[in-house]
């Protein structure tokens, strides 16, 4: 493959893009990523996962921290490039960045557009509780995620999928049609597919302030967030004043006749909580300052926090 192409991308879902082009042979001629983070208890400069990658490819690579700088745009041009990839870089590209290269900008999207536009696609599709979701490469348009379709791919949703096991199925879900794509993309033999506005739903970015579990809820609505939130920001609920996250739950309607919020049972297999049509039970939890620990075990080792027939108390 002759044709010049940039990639752009930043966290582990785009590192798995770039190497993936990588192994079929597809070498970019430059890499744009964000600029180092300070990151771990060193607060050390840490690359992006991307552009660890790079570097061990000998792929010179570039971290404007915008296109404000006309330089920055100038040496985006000089590349002369055919194509840029983008994949969940986390920079706004100027028109005149998105008219550089000869065939345009294109992006892989971890949603079927256009339903779940913008930051959270992948954690929102599991938090409505979706039966499946994929991926979108598209034309990068200046509207946020508004681009015409070149290629979807789909995928089923399991019910112990968490966010952080479907960002990595998307993931190579999205290096395997972008590979498998890219030859077609190139020639311009792909037929580009407007997204119908009626259609249109955005993904809000995740805030912190999302993941108190509120027992007034159905089982599986309390089951979608904590698998939904896992890894990041983790659900929790709070007993005693203890904060605790939850990573690990299972759901079930049986009724119980409880209030909501009510420590149904202990026993082997977690702390059973009531909701509004039957029972969350917590598997796997974490106190502050503490290591993810069985539920049940934490319960059979300190009876007295979570007493069956009485209500979690904020």
């Amino acid at each position: 493959m002759q044709e010049r192409i940039v990639f752009a991308g930043t966290p582990d879902f785009a590192a798995v893009h770039l190497k993936a082009l990588l192994e079929a042979g597809i070498i970019p001629v430059a890499v744009y990523t964000q600029p180092d983070r300070r990151a771990g208890r060193g607060h050390h400069l840490t690359p992006s996962p991307v552009k660890v990658l790079a570097q061990e490819a000998g792929i010179p690579v570039y971290q404007p921290v915008s296109f404000r700088d006309e330089a920055d745009i100038r040496t985006f041009e000089s590349l002369k490039a055919d194509l840029a990839i983008v994949v969940a870089w986390g920079v706004i590209l100027p028109e005149r960045v998105l008219k550089a290269p000869r065939l345009g900008c294109i992006n892989v999207h971890g949603s079927l557009l256009p339903r779940y536009r913008g930051a959270a696609p992948i954690q929102r599709a599991l938090l409505d509780g979706q039966s499946g979701t994929g991926v979108t490469i598209m034309q990068i348009a200046r509207e946020l995620d508004a681009g015409d379709m070149l290629v979807k791919a789909s995928l089923k949703i399991e019910d112990d999928d968490t966010s952080g096991t479907l960002f990595e199925k998307l993931a190579h879900l999205g290096a395997k049609t972008l590979v498998e794509s890219l030859p077609r993309i190139l020639e311009g033999s792909l037929t580009p597919e407007k997204q119908d506005p009626s259609e249109v739903t955005y993904a809000a970015k995740i805030d912190k302030s999302e993941a108190q579990l509120d027992f007034n809820l159905s089982s599986r609505e309390l089951d979608l967030k904590v698998r939904g939130l896992s890894p990041w920001p983790k659900a929790v609920f709070t007993h005693q004043g203890i904060t605790y996250k939850v990573l690990k739950a299972a759901p079930s309607t049986a009724a119980t006749g409880k209030i909501p919020g009510t420590i149904v049972a202990v026993d082997r297999a977690g702390i059973h909580i009531a909701t509004t049509d039957g029972t969350l039970t917590l598997i796997t939890i974490q106190a502050p300052g503490k290591g993810p620990v069985s539920a049940a075990d934490l319960a059979r080792s300190r009876p007295e926090l979570f007493v069956p027939g009485t209500h979690l108390q904020d």
